[in-house]
């Protein structure tokens, strides 16, 4: 059955110049599915979407709705644009849910399941997916209430389940790590199930003051942008040297010519750590590396991370929100996280952070927040870990710590670390 377009000249413009569109994915749903509930429901999210351009104002509302058992992993969206009775001006989008499901460690989906959850969304909602948002989690976009619950019977059925959604543990995120990448110093899979199986509850039945965010990334390269946006961020790293294989480095200058490594190799290492000799031979000066992968990108068979590998641990990454962008701040400089008892001890550090937070921050805080609000030594003391001077880079410039008292536990620190030594 034919449909009545709605009028849309302002969200065409969307369709002009050389990248790909978006609102033309939501035509081609309007246009060419063979679902005419998808067809309709299409047509009435193009035409709020162009009310909202013309009036430059949004008309999605929140509200409640989840599944039997759960708090949360619902996205709840009801119009506003009501007609002079009060009905709904686009009926067919008047809901407009988003499911959040947990992917699996690294992304990694076989073709018959893609296939099994996009037939699953095609029947219960829209036809449009997201893989995947910004938090980690596979998302259903567009679904009526009364499609929620059986739209996740079959997900759960399938072996997915809810992702977190409002101010709980969220669904988290690792990058493809050891099953693909080469630069890999850690099982990111392994320690991002064994946190999400640790925090199950605490991602179902939101909680919390705020949302918490974890991250795995297997090395400085951070495909997954933990450093800027999780509240616990897992870095793969080294402590030894660097690997260089000389025969690779001779190969590389005599491909790419001396100039091409000293302008993008050598004079690009932010400390300095890099020296290419006369015969071709590059020398790596271990104590000033900081481990950014930069010239490992460059030469990845010459250079290589080390045999002694572990984990950085930040605290405090997160958006815009109250206080503006935060960068991670380095939480253990080094941990390594080989073992099920060294994951285990990860896992403990986790549900300190977490308790702690859930008594101190304040309502609609992240942890980044709170602790620039109440000071990182008082957040370190709360939570059971010792001041290292490896956590802040420059301690009397930097905006990420209070100073006041900062010398004082500098002072404790050296004293623990002659403790330990006697």
């Amino acid at each position: 059955m034919a449909i009545e377009k709605h009028h849309t000249p302002m969200i065409d413009q969307l369709e002009e110049g050389p990248w790909p569109s978006f609102i033309k994915g939501i035509k081609r749903l309007r246009d060419e599915h063979p679902s005419e509930r998808i067809n309709a429901m299409a047509n009435d999210l193009l035409g709020q979407l162009e009310t909202s351009y013309e009036t430059r104002l949004g008309y999605w509302k929140g509200g409640t709705i989840t599944v039997f058992g759960y708090g949360g992993g619902i996205i709840p969206r009801f119009t506003e644009l009501k007609d002079d009775e009060g009905k709904p001006r686009f009926p067919k989008a008047a809901e407009f849910h988003t499911m959040r499901i947990q992917p699996p460690p690294g992304f990694f989906y076989n073709t018959d399941v893609l296939r099994k959850i996009i037939d699953i969304d095609e029947k219960y909602g829209s036809g449009m997916i997201c893989l995947h948002g910004q938090t980690g989690n596979l998302m259903l976009v567009g679904m009526d209430s009364d499609a929620v619950q059986p739209c996740f019977d079959e997900m759960n059925e399938l072996g997915f389940d809810l992702g977190g959604a409002g101010p709980c543990v969220r669904t988290g995120m690792s990058c493809v790590g050891a099953a693909r990448c080469e630069h890999s110093n850690i099982d990111e899979h392994n320690i991002m199930r064994t946190l999400l199986n640790n925090f199950q509850d605490d991602m179902h039945r939101p909680a919390l003051p705020y949302k918490f965010k974890f991250k795995v990334s297997g090395c400085a390269n951070d495909c997954t942008n933990s450093i800027q946006r999780a509240d616990m961020a897992i870095i793969g790293t080294w402590r030894d040297d660097m690997k260089v294989n000389q025969e690779e480095v001779k190969a590389f200058v005599e491909k790419k010519g001396r100039k091409y490594v000293i302008d993008n190799v050598i004079t690009r290492c932010p400390t300095n750590a890099l020296t290419l000799h006369d015969d071709d031979t590059l020398e790596v000066n271990n104590k000033d590396c900081v481990r950014c992968m930069h010239c490992i990108n460059v030469m990845t068979k010459a250079l290589s991370p080390g045999d002694d590998k572990g984990a950085t641990i930040l605290i405090g990454g997160k958006r815009t929100l109250k206080i503006g962008d935060l960068f991670g701040t380095v939480l253990i400089p080094f941990m390594k996280v080989d073992t099920e008892e060294d994951v285990e001890k990860l896992v403990e550090l986790a549900e300190e952070i977490i308790d702690f937070f859930a008594e101190n921050a304040l309502e609609h805080e992240r942890t980044g927040e709170m602790i620039e609000r109440i000071g990182l030594a008082n957040f370190l003391e709360g939570i059971g870990v010792d001041v290292d001077p490896n956590m802040v880079e420059r301690p009397r410039t930097s905006s990420y710590v209070r100073m006041d008292g900062w010398d004082e536990e500098a002072a404790k620190w050296e004293e623990r670390k002659k403790a330990a030594a006697s």
